[in-house]
């Protein structure tokens, strides 16, 4: 049978024998998303049954509606390990840089072993550097090379692997899709994952506070170059307001985008300390939202990216709207060639 990653999946192998003996922190994202704990929950548990002590490590709680994937897991804050004398290998999943699990699990983990990741912009951080950007989830790229070197996968790994994919092809809807995705769907079904229990957890089971939220967001849109970007925005103070949480904002950009003759959708988070986060989604790849972002020191996918501003957040959705506009100018200008 063909392998889903050929050279990926060597390179896990190669991974796994120099781990031996090694006790492990698989770690995860800031506000972890479907993907991330999709992966740290599916990693952990193949590695678990392969006889490692293994934990999961993120900077954030997580997520309520995430919460349905972590049965028996070990996950861990980072004020949990931050001075703890652990001399764990750590393997950072679903982060496109090094800082992306947050400023003090860098410092405490100076020196990855592998990081495994899907983003456009990950350039390599770690001694092995499992990175495919044409795959839609990082629970793909996992799911194939575990399939690849026939490790265990049971129903709750499955679960966690079908959840990652889910999430991050947008319910097989965004352009990163692929045959592989459905082929790895289907494969991870059959090994007992549950897509309406997924549905259910992701999908259903919004709260009030959620749909005010929502309603803010949506009466914030705001168009700009000629329709083709559309801006939301949510206000310090906005989570008190509505009783919710920055978890609540996951799927608010997508509204954004979701309109007809808008080519970029984005949703800015003003906090009360003065910071500044930003979500960026483009109809297509061409967009390259990623150089966007990392225009604010920001990164990711080509049709999904952030940014977050610690400090010169000052007349940023001016300077935000003349970046996205001049990504469109520049798309029209290239196919007008």
């Amino acid at each position: 049978m063909e392998k889903f990653y050929p050279a990926l999946s060597a390179d896990f192998a190669r991974l796994l024998a120099s781990l031996a003996g090694r006790r492990i922190a698989v770690i995860g994202h800031a506000r972890p998303d479907g993907d991330c704990i999709g992966s740290q929950v599916a990693l952990a548990r193949v590695l678990a049954a392969l006889g490692f002590d293994v934990v999961c490590i993120n900077a954030d709680a997580i997520p309520r509606r995430l919460q349905f994937l972590v049965k028996e897991m070990a996950f861990l804050r980072t004020d949990e390990v931050v001075n703890a004398p652990d001399d764990r290998a750590a393997i950072f999943v679903d982060c496109a840089d090094h800082a992306r699990a947050g400023e003090r699990l860098k410092v405490r983990f100076p020196a990855p072993v592998a990081v495994v990741d899907h983003h456009l912009s990950n350039v390599g951080f770690a001694t092995a550097n499992l990175v495919d950007s044409a795959s839609a989830a990082t629970c793909e790229i996992l799911a194939g090379v575990f399939f690849d070197n026939n490790l265990p996968v049971d129903a709750q790994t499955a679960q966690a692997l079908y959840t990652g994919i889910l999430t991050d092809t947008g319910q097989f809807r965004f352009n990163s899709t692929s045959r592989r995705c459905f082929v790895l769907a289907g494969e991870l079904v059959a090994r007992g994952a549950q897509p309406s229990e997924a549905g259910y957890q992701l999908y259903e089971r919004e709260t009030e506070g959620k749909l005010r939220l929502l309603q803010h967001f949506l009466a914030s849109l705001r168009l700009e170059c000629a329709g083709r970007v559309c801006v939301g925005t949510l206000a310090p103070g906005i989570f008190e307001e509505t009783g919710t949480s920055v978890e609540d904002t996951e799927g608010l950009v997508d509204y954004a985008r979701s309109i007809d003759g808008v080519d970029i959708g984005a949703l800015i988070e003003e906090k009360t300390d003065g910071t500044v986060k930003a979500s960026l989604r483009a109809k297509e790849p061409a967009y390259r939202v990623d150089l966007v972002a990392a225009q604010f020191n920001g990164g990711g996918h080509a049709c999904a990216a952030g940014l977050n501003l610690k400090s010169g957040g000052e007349n940023f959705y001016e300077r935000l709207v003349a970046a996205l506009t001049l990504r469109v100018v520049a798309v029209d200008a290239q196919r007008k060639h």
